[in-house]
């Protein structure tokens, strides 16, 4: 799980259609709209990813992202892996501060806990996914939250209709070579 902000920017003054030899232009002037948060989950040896985007950034947001994975997703897994960064809302107490104590824990307890190393944001297959997403779709001015979700929607049904797995290269091996200051030496 990872998550990132893209700012909503309207354009001041309409942009000039395309005529032949000319690409269509814009101004350089924009009207800010904000902010959305996306918050992507990703299984990346399914092959599924699912981006939720919200209004704001809060453990209220994270909490129902949690609760729709475990009760909406996968409603009879016992229990499942869940990666983020050390963001002070994710953390098991955002769902405590949104739900009943019994329906938080029931929550908690089926989730692993993992975050994703300090400045390691590198080794966080999710947050690659954020850039598979952001590279075609989302280089660009978009205005609205509504706009922003249905790009994202048509991005993530074409994306795991394909079915892209990740591809992880980087081995137990290779991390005690290239990050052997943080494995101990048992010599």
């Amino acid at each position: 799980m990872e998550e990132t902000s893209k700012q909503l920017i309207g354009e001041a003054v309409p942009p000039l259609p395309a005529a032949p030899g000319q690409p269509e232009r814009f101004d350089y002037a924009y009207v800010r709209n904000g902010t959305a948060n996306l918050c992507m989950l990703f299984a990346p040896l399914q092959g599924w990813r699912a981006v939720r985007v919200t209004a704001r950034r809060t453990a209220q947001d994270f909490a129902e992202v949690v609760r729709w994975r475990v009760e909406a997703r996968y409603p009879d897994a016992e229990q499942g892996g869940r990666g983020a960064d050390n963001l002070n809302t994710h953390t098991p107490a955002a769902l405590y501060t949104v739900f009943a104590p019994e329906q938080a824990r029931r929550i908690a307890d089926r989730i692993e806990w993992h975050d994703t190393p300090k400045h390691g944001s590198g080794l966080n297959m999710a947050e690659i996914e954020l850039s598979v997403l952001f590279r075609p779709c989302l280089d660009r001015r978009i205005d609205a939250q509504a706009e922003l979700e249905r790009v994202v929607a048509t991005w993530e049904a074409k994306r795991n209709a394909r079915g892209g797995v990740a591809q992880w290269r980087f081995t137990a091996a290779d991390a005690r070579i290239k990050l052997r200051r943080l494995y101990p030496s048992l010599q």
